[in-house]
């Protein structure tokens, strides 16, 4: 493979990982924001608060509660049926504890009261870092052919308050219909950097790094629900993002087969679902020398990205050294060579992640297709040329100015 245009950083898989079992989150809010309900149930079964006179709004002038006038056949009533509609710029103070969290804005552009919400414009910060700027989500929910939208990022805290502020742009207004707020272990940062290759200095993902989630897929695999996620994240089908002519084959778990989490990749690292399904290329090994195993992924241009993969090896027959062994390619540069699963985890049924950042080029384009890519790797003559994938999360790193936004 030709190495092209960006620069990738490999990182490994076991670094800055909290060595436990389950985690619990010290905090966990869930705001339904405009509701005329004190208290309110997702079609999961989670218990929302109203922002109604609440200690989280600390600044609400200019700012009123609204009903949908609509609701599409995939949208929840809770939290998309009621929102919080600001003309003035509007504050929310979450007590939390020191440290990261996941911060998820959800959004469902709808008619609040006289107020179209394909009209709004707005920003929202986080501190120093802007999230997002002149964001219309009606344009976004357009683009991405989709109803609603969940905005999530992997924020640090330091002073035990996370402060969010919506702007409205000039002459419009912002809205909000969910905000959730749940502390996690530093589950993606890195404070020492790895060598990028191409290039002499490391790239550090640190306590002033802020993350936006862009993809989580369960490859091979169906949506998994925040109910399901230690971490109440959401993974959904790869189906969608898929390219090659040759698609791969998904795969279950063995029978018989348990997934072990290790003391140094605990269970929230990913839910055991990501690690029972995978997809595979096909049972033809020569076959599999004709394509490779392939994944685009639209993103900014303008933007480091970090890329985590989940490996967990499902077939009950693949239990030895050089049995299955394969590439990895980033953007067509090699990210890594001769992968073999079982000689890193000394056992299928282990779950592994390796990271890598990828710092994309500058191109015209505003958006680009970040292509994952697997193959066998021939040099080391395995049992079977064949690879897989378990799961796979992609983020958008803040730039220098603190912007997740062009």
């Amino acid at each position: 493979m030709m190495n092209i245009f960006p620069i990738i950083l490999y990182l490994t898989s076991l670094i800055n990982i909290v060595l436990a079992g389950d985690y619990i989150p010290k905090d966990h809010i869930l705001v339904n924001c405009g509701t005329f309900d004190r208290k309110t149930t997702d079609s999961d079964g989670r218990i929302w608060s109203s922002d109604k006179g609440s200690k989280y709004l600390v600044s609400s002038k200019g700012t009123f509660r609204a009903s949908g006038k609509t609701q599409a056949p995939d949208v929840g009533r809770v939290p998309y049926l009621s929102a919080r509609v600001m003309y003035s710029n509007a504050t929310y103070n979450f007590p939390v504890s020191p440290g990261r969290v996941f911060l998820r804005l959800y959004f469902y552009p709808n008619v609040y009261s006289r107020s179209n919400a394909a009209n709004a414009v707005f920003s929202v910060t986080v501190g120093s870092y802007a999230l997002l700027r002149n964001f219309n989500v009606y344009k976004s929910t357009q683009q991405l052919d989709v109803h609603y939208l969940v905005k999530e990022y992997y924020v640090n805290v330091d002073s035990g308050t996370l402060t969010v502020t919506f702007s409205p742009s000039y002459n419009t207004f912002a809205f909000v219909n969910g905000i959730e707020v749940v502390s996690m272990p530093s589950l993606y940062d890195n404070e020492d950097g790895d060598n990028i290759i191409g290039a002499s200095s490391p790239f550090q993902i640190e306590n002033s790094t802020t993350l936006e989630s862009l993809y989580r897929l369960n490859v091979g695999g169906n949506y998994i629900p925040p109910t399901k996620d230690e971490l109440s994240r959401s993974w959904y089908d790869d189906s969608p993002y898929r390219s090659s002519y040759m698609l791969g084959v998904a795969e279950i778990a063995d029978p018989g087969l348990s997934i072990t989490y290790r003391k140094s990749l605990p269970s929230y690292t990913a839910p055991v679902g990501v690690y029972t399904t995978a997809r595979y290329m096909t049972p033809d090994s020569f076959r599999n020398l004709e394509f490779n195993l392939t994944w685009l992924l639209p993103i900014d241009t303008r933007f480091a990205y970090l890329v985590r993969l989940h490996f967990c090896q499902i077939l009950s027959n693949i239990d030895k050294v050089n049995q299955m062994v394969f590439n990895i390619y980033i953007n067509q540069i090699t990210a890594f060579s001769a992968v073999d699963v079982i000689a890193l985890t000394n056992s299928n049924g282990a779950p592994y992640i390796m990271d890598f950042v990828v710092i994309m080029p500058i191109t015209k384009d505003p958006k680009q297709d970040l292509r994952v890519e697997l193959n066998p790797n021939t040099k080391y003559r395995p049992q079977y040329y064949n690879a897989f994938l378990n799961g796979l999360e992609i983020f958008k790193i803040n730039n220098t100015d603190g912007s997740l936004t062009i």
